[in-house]
């Protein structure tokens, strides 16, 4: 069965989240024809790894496409999109996706304009899903959340293939993806940059690296389950949320002598989980 409903796909800029989601797409029958790059080599790749499409660039081909999906990298797209949208005149009849999760795709800021001034619906996509690798998305994008805008075309083939993934398809204003974005930015890149700060402070203390990481995984995935359930005030835990200033105190000093540079970090860190435990700042802070 294809959930594009037929229509021909062309994916534009195969990145890791779009050579996945190229994958599984043509995996549940969705008609992926054309994979495009810049670089030829890059499509083939692509194209190789996708296994269901033709490599090509950017190329009068492409007018055959009745969907594009863009999957470049955030700060292509706007360029990418505007060079694209040029190349016809008329592109009624047509949809336009992309999978950021900062553009918006409808409203007045809409970075797929340039396509619906020349008639075509657009709409976005945007997993709320860490995507370190392509062979990793195959497994990641499945049954994740997706966060979906646009107009009203877009938005109902969009809608088809989350669910061909057995995901969770989210509404969300346009005018709210650079907060979302944001949201999930911290969520995920910025717990990886806490890890990442945690094990250099682990490694000072002699714990080897991998043993670190094993420990600080396993420790942080409960804290997210936690989370997940009793929400943030009922899971945090610690001296910030028993309001332990001697413990914070002694902290701050360790963190003087050992690691100076992850001390701001502590300190604004602190104010947040005070705030979130209901503690009032001390003159520590």
């Amino acid at each position: 069965m294809a959930y594009s409903g037929e229509l021909a796909v062309a994916l534009i800029g195969p990145g890791r989240i779009g050579q996945a989601l190229g994958r599984l797409l043509a995996q549940k029958g969705v008609r992926i024809e054309w994979i495009a790059a810049r670089r030829p080599s890059a499509a083939r790749d692509a194209a190789r790894f996708i296994r269901a499409s033709r490599a090509v660039t950017l190329s009068p081909e492409l007018d055959r496409a009745r969907v594009l999906l863009l999957t470049t990298s955030d700060s292509a797209l706007p360029e990418v999109a505007r060079s694209m949208a040029q190349k016809r005149s008329d592109w009624k009849g047509c949809i336009v996706l992309h999978t950021s999760g900062a553009w918006p795709a409808g409203g007045d800021d809409s970075v797929l304009e340039p396509f619906r001034r020349r008639g075509a619906s657009a709409a976005s996509l945007h997993p709320l899903q860490t995507v370190p690798s392509r062979e990793a998305g195959i497994h990641n994008l499945v049954g994740c959340y997706w966060t979906i805008e646009g107009d009203p075309e877009g938005v109902r083939l969009a809608r088809r293939w989350v669910r061909a993934l057995r995901g969770v398809a989210l509404s969300i204003a346009p005018q709210q993806k650079a907060a979302y974005h944001a949201a999930a930015v911290m969520a995920c890149a910025g717990v990886v940059t806490l890890m990442e700060s945690a094990e250099r402070l682990m490694k000072l203390c002699g714990v080897e690296e991998k043993q670190s990481r094993r420990m600080l995984a396993g420790f942080v995935a409960e804290t997210a389950r936690n989370f997940g359930k009793f929400g943030g005030r009922r899971s945090l835990t610690g001296p910030a949320a028993r309001g332990d200033w001697a413990t914070i105190r002694k902290h701050q000093e360790a963190l003087r002598r050992q690691a100076p540079d992850l001390l701001p970090l502590y300190r604004e860190l602190l104010r947040a989980m005070l705030r979130l435990g209901g503690r009032k700042l001390n003159r520590l802070l």
